[in-house]
């Protein structure tokens, strides 16, 4: 049987989000689906695509235009807000990530926290709302627009070095707590900027990973301000932590985000056993062996598992891997339609 779909790609990213019905399940991107080949075809390369917007528009739309997602993602780093913090930059070449060189952390406690002035004027931050309004502009309603603002767990490794930050958490959390809350302001501010350039939902990647924080880690520092991020915020949130994480799902869950996008560490049913229904899930197609490594027909078995178990949304399970090939990202919807229409009533 023939899918035959009665939604725009907007609608049906936002129904999803927001718990309500879809005529297929949609396939987002809430890191990213940059490139080499989507950068060499529209000519976006980075680290230039990463520094101005036309460039970040142009690479962003191809998720849309060239790969048939539901969504286009113009923040390709995870870096930008601590750029314009006044943290040391790799910015690398086209074919590897952009970096923080963690080596000279710029803050040692809570009381060094501050945003510079013309925070959300810097070059790397007016890149991605200059970006989404580009977006907005040229794709109009047709396809969801999703932002990405950087948690305050993720923040704090960059501007205090993980190793700094980690052993923190150890010998005075109550510092920890006030430095997290202070970071937050920085997260609220920057996706308060992205809401108002035009997204539709917004990723927010806070990296308190499985193999560096333990689930009680997650409930104790994080939960709260999480659901705090939520009152803050007024579009769908969608949280995306990497790693095996079903041991703070049920906290997770609890916090009000829209959606979990989450790793393929973590098994696709087990992941919904754990969220029970409280919170949408986003994933899970593992990046470095099925994307990168293996082909379409690997990529279309593992849809299939994360469809059969519910998950609310496909997508790859982080950020690509530069040099993951085209066929590979295009099997991810083709796969999606194949099993709505095999599963059509």
């Amino acid at each position: 049987m023939t899918l035959t779909e009665t939604m725009t790609s907007r609608e049906r990213v936002l129904a999803a989000l927001n718990g309500q019905p879809v005529d297929r399940t949609p396939v987002a991107n809430p890191t990213n689906v940059a490139s080499v080949d989507l950068m060499d075809l529209v000519d976006a390369p980075f680290p230039d695509a990463c520094r101005d917007p036309e460039l970040a528009a142009r690479l962003a739309a191809t998720g849309y235009t060239e790969l048939g997602f539901d969504s286009v993602m113009p923040y390709f780093t995870i870096i930008q807000e601590s750029s314009a913090l006044g943290c040391d930059m790799q910015w690398e070449d086209k074919d590897n990530w952009p970096t923080v060189r963690m080596q000279q952390p710029i803050w040692k406690d809570s009381r060094d926290v501050r945003i510079p002035s013309g925070f959300l004027e810097h070059r790397d931050n007016i890149t991605i709302t200059k970006s989404i309004e580009i977006l907005r502009q040229e794709l109009g309603n047709d396809v969801a627009i999703i932002g990405k603002t950087m948690g305050p767990w993720t923040l704090a490794y960059h501007v205090f070095g993980v190793e700094n930050f980690l052993l923190m958490t150890v010998d005075d959390p109550a510092e920890v707590m006030r430095i997290l809350h202070k970071l937050k302001e920085i997260s609220v501010l920057f996706g308060e900027a992205q809401i108002a350039a035009g997204v539709d939902a917004l990723t927010f990647p806070d990296h308190a990973t499985g193999d560096l924080v333990s689930g009680e880690y997650y409930r104790r520092f994080l939960q709260d301000i999480h659901t705090e991020m939520v009152e803050a915020l007024p579009v769908p949130l969608i949280l995306h932590i990497c790693g095996a994480t079903l041991d703070r799902m049920p906290y997770i869950a609890e916090t009000g985000m829209a959606s979990f996008h989450f790793d393929s560490k973590n098994d696709p049913q087990k992941a919904m056993d754990a969220v029970d229904g409280k919170i949408g899930l986003v994933g899970n197609i593992n990046n470095p062996t099925t994307l990168y490594a293996r082909g379409p027909a690997e990529v279309r078995e593992e849809v299939f598992k994360c469809l059969d178990a519910g998950v609310q949304m496909i997508a790859p399970e982080c950020a690509i891997p530069l040099a993951t090939k085209l066929e590979n990202l295009i099997a991810i919807p083709d796969a999606v339609k194949e099993w709505h229409e095999t599963h059509a009533n």
